[in-house]
């Protein structure tokens, strides 16, 4: 059973009670990512997630760790391009530890000088790990490819020299803009007494004060297609097509499902078994698509040598031109929606993954999504949808992303 309620701040608390657990996962979400940064920006979305763990004003960031691995709990967060959250996973004796940590390093980071001095090589060091990650630098590059200048198409980690200037001063003022009760929600799923939820709610988020933050600004895929290259002394060269997908909570969202599933969306997808099964072309190959708010993508990704690189390229055109013309079979389509079902009720089983979907949905889309209304809707997807919308976004412009050793003489 899940129930909702509202601090007087304007924080939105989401509960969702399974008694037959013996944990509870929690977690916070703060409508803070790189769409939200203007250029000057970019980056400190993740850089304000960093200094969230380095002391607070009660509590040093060795405090913080010991005071978690003592009751074997575990705490982390992660900065998407559309938000920041934290979360931590506890036995359910141990619930009012993690509302306290949770609190105090969401709403009461100290951002200590000598700290963001510090944290700031820890984020210098993983982007240079994101460098050294071809599949991530082609990420990277296709965003920049559908978005060009658009908020989307920045990275999450911001560029280098961002970093390297980025005061203390500028990462207060960015947590101010954005860091408030009204802009932010709790997600709790587990084994928990919601009289008590909500005393724990009241006394450790309580106090919290701040306005509503800004709106998600209107970002259009492949205003202008494109294709990026990255010149990575790598083995293999990494290819990623990036097609203009649909919004958050677009109604073609689960017919998109269904015939991603189809075309790269695991072992069993054309992509995967035309390509490294039958060709032995590829290790990596996949589609996936991404959600926004106002605007979505549709990547198509694989990695090979330098010498099959115009065989794959052609063997990914021709399935995407067969799904246009030809769309799928009866029973690549029911083995989809079985695969989406499937894999969507196991993750059910979950108490983390029910936080995770609580939280992002209402961040993202102000409500929640019960879990008999995605069933309903994957069963409710048709052949004739999951066909119309993959011809109508396998047929649009696309951009390109490549990374690999010399790769624009190589795709010359």
């Amino acid at each position: 059973m899940i129930k909702q309620f509202t601090l007087n701040n304007g924080l939105r608390v989401l509960c969702e009670q399974l008694p037959h657990l013996r944990s509870v996962s929690m977690g916070v979400w703060v409508k803070a990512g790189s769409i939200l940064e203007s250029p000057a920006e970019n980056g400190l979305s993740h850089f304000i997630e960093h200094m969230a763990f380095k002391g607070t004003e009660k509590r040093s960031a060795k405090q913080i760790a010991q005071e978690m691995d003592a009751v074997g709990g575990y705490l982390n967060a992660a900065t998407s391009k559309l938000f920041t959250y934290y979360y931590a996973k506890v036995i359910d004796e141990d619930i009012e530890l993690a509302c306290d940590i949770l609190s105090d390093i969401v709403i009461s980071p100290a951002i200590e000088q000598k700290e963001v001095d510090k944290e700031r090589n820890v984020v210098l060091e993983e982007i240079a790990m994101t460098e050294d990650s071809p599949e991530d630098v082609a990420y990277d590059l296709i965003s920049g490819a559908v978005f060009g200048t658009q908020s989307l198409g920045q990275t999450i980690l911001g560029p280098r020299e961002g970093i390297e200037r980025y005061s203390r001063e500028d990462i207060l003022a960015f947590r101010k803009k954005h860091y408030s009760p009204m802009n932010a929600c709790v997600a709790i799923a587990g084994n928990f007494d919601f009289d008590r939820i909500h005393e724990l709610m009241e006394k450790y988020f309580g106090a919290w004060e701040g306005n509503a933050g800004d709106i998600f600004p209107v970002n259009v895929a492949n205003l202008n297609p494109c294709t990026l290259t990255a010149d990575k002394d790598t083995e293999q060269v990494h290819i990623c097509l990036g097609y203009t997908g649909k919004p958050t909570g677009h109604q073609d969202i689960y017919p998109i499902a269904v015939f991603n599933s189809v075309l790269g969306g695991g072992m069993s997808s054309r992509l995967f078994q035309r390509i490294r099964e039958e060709s032995g072309m590829a290790y990596s190959v996949y589609s996936t698509p991404s959600y926004y708010p106002h605007c979505g993508e549709f990547c198509v990704y694989a990695a090979t040598s330098p010498k099959n690189i115009s065989a794959v390229l052609s063997q990914l055109q021709e399935e995407t031109m067969l799904m246009i013309e030809k769309g799928m079979t009866e029973e690549e389509f029911r083995m989809a929606k079985a695969q989406l079902k499937g894999s969507f009720i196991l993750g059910q089983e979950s108490a983390y993954n029910r936080m995770n979907s609580m939280g992002s949905a209402m961040i993202l889309q102000n409500r929640l999504i019960p879990t008999d209304e995605t069933i309903q809707k994957i069963d409710a997807v048709t052949q004739e949808d999951a066909q119309r919308v993959a011809k109508e976004i396998l047929s649009g412009a696309y951009s390109r992303a490549f990374v690999g050793k010399k790769i624009d003489k190589l795709i010359k």
